[in-house]
């Protein structure tokens, strides 16, 4: 008994030093050498390339934090453009690792479709974009009016609930691309757009010419969390999307941004920030991770308040308020559990 007892805490122990697995979809992105992420076909703040080809936005910045922890260089990774339509199949079809792409989480494509989102990166709401000539204040004077919506995504359905809900009627003009869709609105085809709100201060910011001409109304009739989309069945490579979110939310919370990291990890004897970046325990060998995978993120992107500042909020032509996307001490919803 006695020697069966040691044999079992042997084994016991030597699995315990045997670092978790990252998973097949892991193990893919090693072997190429590159993250494939899918992105939008070109939202301002989100996911969009500029003027030098270079693709800027919090959907971007996230899959750089992915390529950072995985590969230890921010800057492997594929962009794969996509649109409403294309963006699922390239997941399921394995065309792309991570949807990062401003999509929505619902229960039909979280349950219905092989596919899982491992959290959201911001909260938004489907509003709608005037012009200030229609003196149209909120979304019920737009009764009987021709509204915008591209097609494959949620907005069609949201609209037509709101519209049964207050007993009023749209017309609505349906297109399958964002092109298309700004083209009859700023042409003056439709008297509305709806979208979600980030995505309308975004068209609003950079396509109509005239921000000043435009505003979005105030009225929200949807919840939107916008977030990162994996395949079903691998269940590593899904912990470790939504912990990467949770790591870059916990060092906001910390105080630990891209210019300060060096110096708090040399100095700061705080346990959880310690553990955070590396110093002491080790919360990447539970994800197939080295030590040092969170403290990569951050100086490849910094904190999600940095991103979030950095794309959509006060630093960027969006100039959208943190809202319910704050941290729960400053109002809002983004929380991280323990990285323990």
């Amino acid at each position: 008994m006695k020697t069966a007892l040691i044999a079992v805490i042997a084994i016991a122990s030597a699995l315990s030093s045997v670092p978790a697995h990252a998973g097949k979809t892991a193990d893919a992105i090693r072997a190429r050498g590159q993250l494939a992420c899918g992105v939008s076909t070109g939202v301002a703040g989100f996911s969009a390339a500029d003027s030098k080809g270079e693709w800027r936005g919090m959907d971007v910045d996230f899959c750089r934090a992915l390529a950072a922890a995985v590969l230890k260089d921010p800057s492997k990774v594929r962009w794969s453009p996509l649109t409403s339509q294309q963006r699922f199949t390239a997941l399921q079809s394995g065309e792309i690792d991570i949807l990062s792409r401003n999509t929505t989480w619902t229960l039909g494509r979280d349950a219905g479709q092989g596919l899982v989102y491992a959290g959201y990166m911001f909260i938004d709401g489907q509003g709608f974009l005037v012009h200030k000539r229609s003196k149209v204040n909120e979304a019920r004077q737009l009764n009987g009016a021709e509204i915008c919506v591209q097609t494959g995504t949620t907005t069609e359905k949201n609209l037509a609930e709101f519209a049964r809900a207050n007993r009023i009627q749209f017309k609505t003009l349906m297109f399958e691309n964002l092109r298309a869709v700004l083209k009859a609105f700023f042409s003056g085809r439709c008297q509305a757009f709806t979208a979600d709100a980030s995505a309308l201060a975004s068209i609003r910011a950079n396509d109509s010419g005239k921000p000043e001409d435009y505003v979005v109304l105030p009225d929200r009739i949807s919840k939107e969390p916008l977030g990162p989309v994996v395949r079903r069945g691998d269940e590593d490579w899904f912990a470790l999307v939504r912990w990467a979110i949770f790591a870059l939310l916990e060092a906001e919370e910390r105080g630990i941004t891209r210019a300060n990291v060096d110096t708090v990890r040399q100095r700061s004897d705080d346990p959880a920030v310690q553990r955070l970046l590396g110093v002491s325990e080790d919360v990447g060998k539970p994800l197939g991770l080295d030590r040092e995978w969170v403290y990569r993120m951050l100086k490849a992107v910094g904190n999600y308040g940095e991103i979030f500042e950095r794309n959509v909020g006060p630093e960027s032509l969006l100039q959208l308020p943190r809202g319910i996307n704050a941290l729960p001490r400053d109002g809002g919803v983004m929380y991280s559990p323990p990285l323990r």
